[in-house]
């Protein structure tokens, strides 16, 4: 299928399935027959169920299974649709109810695709790419540190803080929401930067577009940081050390029904 859209608007699909492949939930018991349901409803659909180059994957779980589809999937565009068995479930498109009516129109091509960006991280010689988002944090539990902190070359300040989220639209209804930074609709094209417990009022949310980085100095005398890239520490930058921080490339390709709009998921996940 084609998915060559800008992050503007999702892309429809542009053939049937024919090919599926399928992430379950990390507790098999959350998921019941869910998965062999699955395959009943693809070979109905005469869509044969694999792991090798799959036009669709399948995600049997909550948002932390999305997310490890999008990371085992990363740079292969192949779309991603989620049925939530998990509890919040705000990437995924159907409930567990639904799933012979909802894949029988996924496997026809009636769904559509939203390119969400990835965000990168450098360290010193380390460098990875999150889904989600990359957290700076405190290296020592219970002790505050101090940041200074630049969009591009200008500098922003010092912020006296727990740490730092550097946030996805997909991750910006994760840790970066719970620390009150904003929600970016799937649509847009830019990151969100959210101080986490910040000792400071005038250390509010930014969103930062592709055309800026962020750096991140540990101003720190005596505690480092640790980085972590979709909750997963990678590396640690010691006082005095920087990390920079810029959206990716590559990018996470989420399927949807066409109905199942960032709106109608952030009002029945959040608003209701």
């Amino acid at each position: 299928m084609q998915t060559t859209s800008t992050a503007a608007s999702p892309t429809p699909s542009a053939e049937p399935v024919r090919r599926v492949g399928f992430v379950t939930h990390g507790k098999p018991a959350a998921i019941g027959d869910a998965l062999e349901r699955l395959k009943s409803i693809a070979a109905a659909a005469g869509v044969e169920v694999t792991d090798e180059s799959p036009d669709l994957v399948v995600v049997l779980g909550g948002d932390g299974t999305m997310l490890r589809a999008f990371q085992r999937h990363l740079g292969e565009r192949v779309p991603v649709y989620g049925i939530n068995f998990g509890r919040v479930g705000f990437l995924a498109s159907s409930r567990p109810e639904g799933m012979e009516r909802d894949l029988g129109r996924v496997f026809e091509g009636g769904y559509v695709v939203y390119e969400l960006p990835t965000v990168v991280a450098r360290a010193g010689e380390s460098e990875v790419t999150a889904v989600n988002d990359i957290v700076a944090t405190s290296g020592t539990l219970g002790r505050m540190v101090e940041l200074d902190w630049f969009i591009g070359d200008e500098e922003m300040g010092r912020v006296p803080c727990d740490g730092v989220i550097c946030s996805t639209p997909s991750g910006s209804t994760a840790y970066n929401l719970s620390n009150g930074g904003p929600v970016l609709m799937w649509e847009i094209d830019a990151m969100a930067v959210t101080f986490v417990a910040p000792h400071s009022l005038d250390a509010r949310p930014v969103v930062v577009p592709r055309s800026r980085r962020i750096e991140v100095v540990n101003a720190t005398a005596d505690v480092s940081l640790a980085l972590l890239a979709d909750g997963h520490r990678f590396a640690d930058v010691a006082p005095g050390g920087t990390v920079a921080v810029r959206l990716g490339e590559e990018r996470s390709l989420l399927a949807t029904l066409p109905e199942s709009t960032f709106v109608s998921r952030y009002l029945e996940t959040f608003a209701s």
